[in-house]
């Protein structure tokens, strides 16, 4: 029987750039609903992966579809950089009502998380009448010049950024680079800061802003110890320093939270959101300080900013999110589910650390704990062996060698432990020697 998924990719093979995806087996998806997803061949599987976070109310939540059905009926496009909407005012007015901040707010809008990351990169300099960025080795923060330029993720190391941004280490307490135990170390990664970069190759006076990920996810779902966060922030007052959150991937309920920077009640200038925001409609947004975001009138604007169709698919996301409970679920199910991997942790040498919150877990896969050695290779196999047992997995971080979690928020227990079983067995297919080199060789993923 002829298999209709390979017969697309054959075919997307041969007129879509490399340039634009990143592959991790032969897939094709054909339709999906709340947490399983089907192959243009109907084979069902189980999404813990979720597009990346963006499926967080689940596949075609039927209140987000019916929302794009009652819009699309009204007006299929606006430019909202020429005449206003009341769809996306009132979506607007929702994010100054529900993101940190007791000051006045404004939100910019754009298409997708680098725009957002973008928006930061170009308007508080300009504000803040100074010219350098701090960001963090391994953030990813989009493929725009921009936010490109404010990352520090391995996979844009080929392209030179904007020489405005300086990078300083994350706290990935698992593999220090300072090689410090916390909490022995009192946040020494912050002293760092203030002690060496400041006095040397960057002084404060200079630097407009500063952008971190309450999370680092593409860099391997890392999560800043307790103190971290409040530590950075002082300091960044301390030298008036806008502080920026790059919650793209984690808010709107993912962490257990409906903003990440809420475990650690901080409150950043401005947050960008994106990926999830609209259930998978073309959406991200920069949510901050009014003068801020009005101190440069046109300067980062896009002709689909704000589309109707998006703003409304993000009402009812929002609307699902509080309204379903989908924030404790995250939390509930998240620890659930962290209690399975820190099980298969226990039982696996070759898993060195289980890590995250509330629904982004990462799982990072080492060759030996003494040296903690990468297993890129074999975190390739497995989320390989899970996609032909029916999970859908990905795999990030500085070594390739995380698997990151995601799932929608909507999962409950059975889903937990079907998930669960399969990248059990999986690991032991993949001991056993039943997925080849050569069966991985074409995807390479991160």
């Amino acid at each position: 029987m002829k298999s209709k998924t390979l017969e697309i990719l054959q075919r997307d093979a041969k007129v879509i750039a490399k340039s634009m995806y990143i592959r991790f087996y032969p897939m094709a998806i054909e339709d999906g609903e709340d947490v399983t997803v089907r192959d243009a061949d109907g084979k069902e599987y189980l999404d813990f992966l979720g597009g990346w976070s963006v499926a967080g109310t689940g596949h075609r939540h039927p209140k987000v579809v019916q929302a794009l059905k009652k819009e699309i009926d009204k007006l299929l496009f606006n430019s909202f950089t020429s005449f206003s909407n009341e769809t996306t005012v009132k979506l607007a007015e929702k994010l100054v009502n529900i993101t940190p901040g007791n000051f006045s707010k404004k939100v910019w809008f754009g298409l997708t998380g680098s725009d957002a990351n973008d928006c930061v990169f170009k308007l508080v300099p300009y504000y803040k009448k100074r010219s350098r960025f701090l960001s963090f080795v391994n953030s990813y923060h989009g493929q725009t010049m921009g936010s490109l330029s404010l990352s520090g993720h391995k996979s844009q190391s080929a392209f030179v950024g904007f020489s405005n941004v300086v990078k300083v280490p994350y706290p990935y307490c698992f593999r220090c680079p300072f090689k410090q135990e916390y909490p022995k170390c009192d946040i020494y990664c912050i002293d760092y800061i203030e002690d060496y970069v400041f006095k040397t190759y960057c002084y404060p006076e200079d630097i407009a802003g500063l952008i971190i990920e309450p999370i680092q996810s593409d860099g391997g779902d890392v999560v800043p110890p307790d103190g971290y966060m409040n530590k950075l922030v002082k300091l960044c007052k301390k030298y008036d320093i806008t502080f920026c959150a790059d919650e793209v991937k984690v808010a709107l309920g993912r962490t257990g939270k409906m903003f990440a920077v809420e475990h650690w009640n901080v409150v950043p200038e401005l947050i960008t959101l994106g990926k999830p925001i609209a259930s998978g409609m073309p959406l991200s947004s920069c949510v901050g300080k009014s003068e801020i975001l009005d101190s440069k009138p046109g300067s980062h604007l896009f002709t689909l900013s704000g589309h109707p169709l998006s703003c409304a698919a993000a009402l009812a996301t929002i609307d699902v999110i509080e309204n379903e409970g989908l924030v404790k679920n995250a939390e509930k199910m998240g620890q659930a589910l962290r209690r399975r991997l820190e099980e298969l942790k226990e039982k696996y040498e070759i898993i060195g650390d289980v890590r995250g919150r509330g629904l982004i877990l990462g799982v990072e896969f080492v060759k030996k704990l003494e040296t903690l050695e990468p297993a890129s290779l074999e975190v390739a196999k497995i989320c390989y062996r899970a996609w032909q047992l029916g999970l859908i997995l990905g795999y990030v971080g500085m070594f390739s060698n995380v698997i990151e979690i995601t799932p929608p928020l909507t999962i409950n227990q059975k889903h937990v432990d079907s998930a669960c079983e399969v990248l059990e067995q999986a690991i032991k297919d993949v001991k056993a020697g039943k997925v080849s080199n050569s069966e991985i060789d074409k995807y390479s993923g991160w």
